[in-house]
């Protein structure tokens, strides 16, 4: 009996926390596989299962895989699912289908991010930490930030998939494993004006800079490696035949592993940012992720670089106004009337 007790107590430490994670979207897709890979990464004795439509075969489907050390909890109750959670991953909103942009989303998506902060501000004002990651990530993830009365640092929105794909893409190019690629980012909007940044990319000990434009790698070649990266969704809908689910759902748990004190976040996230040049935004910048939340730095790069984060800042301020045109939002004067925060 007394070895029992003794197993028993050490699965329950090797959580890395045993307060609530809740799960939003989680009869999808990418929510499904959230859930999964939260279980097998062993990030909390406690998750919640949330979606308008049932995700209870979700959650039998999880029980049934053998995670008989986790409470799982599924509901469509908003309340029964925000209540004392600490830790939220919203994949809630309308995914992107064939022809489709994620700014395509605009309207509908960000009606739902404002119920979802209205809902953190209900039933768990203090909540650690929020991942967004429905699109268009950068405006859902600020409208949620501004509804839920949260601090910046604590809501952020899933940008690393970009980096990933220039990663990979690399990767591929050159014949080498993923991590002999380091350096990699994308910052900006998440969608097709964000800023690749490959001035700092080494590849198996080379500098990037330094291999573009001769014949192994023509600047051409790079030019429309760039653009295929910021179309990198729409290629797994053409390849998939739907959105993508497996990577952004494996990253936004990454992200949330990170809010939990766990191993920090290695690729940049989408964070509210207000600087003397970039101000009132959601956008991905340098950023280190962990359990105080997400701190940033404005990254810099060649002049062309940041030209196109310049660039994207400004189309992610276009897609702010028309929130406010919209109604969604109020004019940005009138935001600290919401969320003192901001």
């Amino acid at each position: 009996m007394q070895l029992i007790q003794i197993t028993k107590k050490e699965k329950i430490m090797a959580f890395l926390t045993n307060k609530k994670l809740t799960i939003v979207g989680a009869a999808g897709m990418i929510g499904s596989n959230m859930a999964q890979t939260a279980l097998m990464m062993g990030l909390t004795s406690e998750i919640c299962l949330y979606d308008v439509f049932s995700p209870e075969g979700v959650a039998e489907e999880m029980r049934q895989s053998g995670f008989d050390d986790v409470n799982i909890v599924a509901t469509t109750n908003a309340e029964e699912a925000f209540k004392n959670a600490k830790y939220i991953i919203s994949s809630g909103g309308a995914p992107r289908k064939a022809g489709m942009t994620r700014e395509d989303l605009l309207a509908g998506n960000c009606k739902i991010a404002e119920e979802l902060g209205q809902n953190i501000k209900k039933f768990c004002p203090d909540v650690k930490h929020v991942v967004i990651i429905f699109n268009p990530a950068d405006l859902t993830g600020l409208v949620t930030l501004l509804y839920s009365g949260l601090k910046p640092g604590q809501v952020t929105t899933l940008a690393g998939l970009d980096t990933t794909r220039l990663q990979s893409a690399l990767a591929k190019k050159f014949g080498v494993m993923q991590n002999q690629i380091t350096g990699c980012a994308t910052y900006g909007g998440h969608g097709e004006q964000m800023a690749v940044f490959g001035s700092h990319v080494v590849v198996a000990g080379r500098k990037l800079t330094d291999i573009i434009g001769t014949a192994e790698f023509p600047a051409e070649e790079w030019e429309q490696m760039k653009v295929d990266v910021t179309k990198g969704g729409a290629k797994i809908i053409e390849l998939r035949g739907r959105s993508s689910f497996q990577s952004p759902s494996y990253l936004s748990v990454e992200m949330i592993r990170a809010a939990m004190g766990g191993e920090p976040f290695r690729f940049p996230v989408g964070t509210y940012v207000k600087t003397d040049k970039y101000d009132h935004i959601m956008m991905a910048m340098k950023t280190t992720m962990t359990a105080d939340g997400a701190k940033f730095e404005v990254p810099q790069g060649t002049a062309e670089e940041n030209a196109k984060l310049d660039q994207s800042y400004e189309h992610l301020c276009k897609m702010r106004d028309e929130l406010v045109t919209l109604n969604i939002v109020p004019p940005i004067a009138e935001w600290s009337k919401i969320n003192p925060n901001l």
